[in-house]
């Protein structure tokens, strides 16, 4: 186990960020909003962990990796994704494995938001912050990640590629607006331009 991992480990307490929602989100939200009923504050739904792998029709043995790779992220298993349809330019037939997702929700959901946020996000190389307008219009952020090696559970030595994935925080919020408080109060680094 890594030293940043150890040093993550020891200070987390069960259920922190869910405790600084209930406490300090939802009362910080109310003000803003001006909402009159505590089950109107926007609150995050689920976490999905996308990962593609487009050349798992030619090696099966990349997505058995990529698929690995993702449960020790998301600490959950992983379902492996099929294509829907076939497309000769890509050279890809209906029902062939593509690549594999995760869903989170509860405890783990809000375990993996932290890591992302406090651990992983800041150890991009030239990080200015998260692109503030990948919104969707119904209050869902997407969030792109170039490489799985800035999560400090994936070890250096024992990757054979190096793959990027889809994160979406799906909320209650009606508005795009309302999600980006709601994020930004969770501690979401948003590039200032």
């Amino acid at each position: 186990m890594t030293r940043l991992k150890e040093m993550y480990l020891n200070e987390i307490t069960d259920g922190m960020i869910k405790e600084m929602y209930l406490n300090e989100i939802t009362d910080g939200m109310t003000k803003k909003f001006g909402y009159t009923n505590v089950m109107q504050v926007p609150k995050l739904d689920k976490i999905v962990i996308n990962m593609g792998v487009g050349e798992a029709k030619e090696n099966a043995k990349a997505l058995e990796t990529a698929v690995k790779d993702m449960e020790i992220i998301s600490g959950q298993k992983a379902i492996i994704t099929k294509a829907k349809k076939s497309v000769a330019n890509f050279k890809l037939r209906e029902g062939v494995a593509i690549g594999c997702k995760v869903t989170l929700r509860g405890d783990k959901m809000y375990e993996f938001a932290d890591r992302l946020i406090n651990l992983a996000l800041p150890r991009v190389r030239d990080f200015h912050g998260v692109n503030p307008n990948s919104f969707d219009g119904r209050g869902n952020y997407a969030l792109g990640i170039k490489e799985q090696l800035i999560f400090p559970e994936i070890e250096y030595d024992k990757v054979d590629k190096v793959r990027g994935m889809d994160v979406i925080f799906v909320t209650t919020a009606n508005t795009d607006e309302e999600a980006r408080e709601l994020l930004t109060l969770f501690g979401m680094p948003y590039s200032k331009n």
